[in-house]
């Protein structure tokens, strides 16, 4: 499917299909928040290598990758499979720019203070 993004940890990113794409607040709170950690910077969000889209974010610091805010998934180890794809309408983010069903490979974007 292609290159799945990945924080500078090495966990898997995913999108929502609950967030709207421009939104200015995550639809992911709470409890919600707590399964599927936002991915936060205080610095300007960029992309490492091979990975196409637009990179911003929230007035919270919440990343956001074509208007849509990225997440963790709490279930999920550095390095490992993805294990969040499909569930509870997450899905991966892919460097290509879109989000798809599970991808073998990851590559990690960076951001202005070391990576994210």
């Amino acid at each position: 499917m292609g290159t799945v993004l990945s924080d500078s940890a090495g966990l898997p990113l995913y999108t929502y299909s609950g967030d709207q794409p421009g939104a200015t607040t995550s639809a992911c709170t709470g409890g919600c928040a707590s399964a599927w950690p936002p991915l936060m910077t205080s610095g300007t969000p960029t992309a490492g290598p091979g990975v196409t889209g637009t990179l911003g974010k929230l007035a919270s610091g919440q990343v956001t990758w074509n208007g849509h805010p990225l997440y963790t998934f709490a279930s999920d180890s550095p390095g490992g499979n993805p294990t969040g794809d499909g569930v509870s309408g997450f899905h991966l983010a892919l460097a290509s720019g879109s989000s798809a069903p599970t991808s073998t490979s990851t590559t990690k974007a960076g951001s202005s203070y070391g990576g994210y």
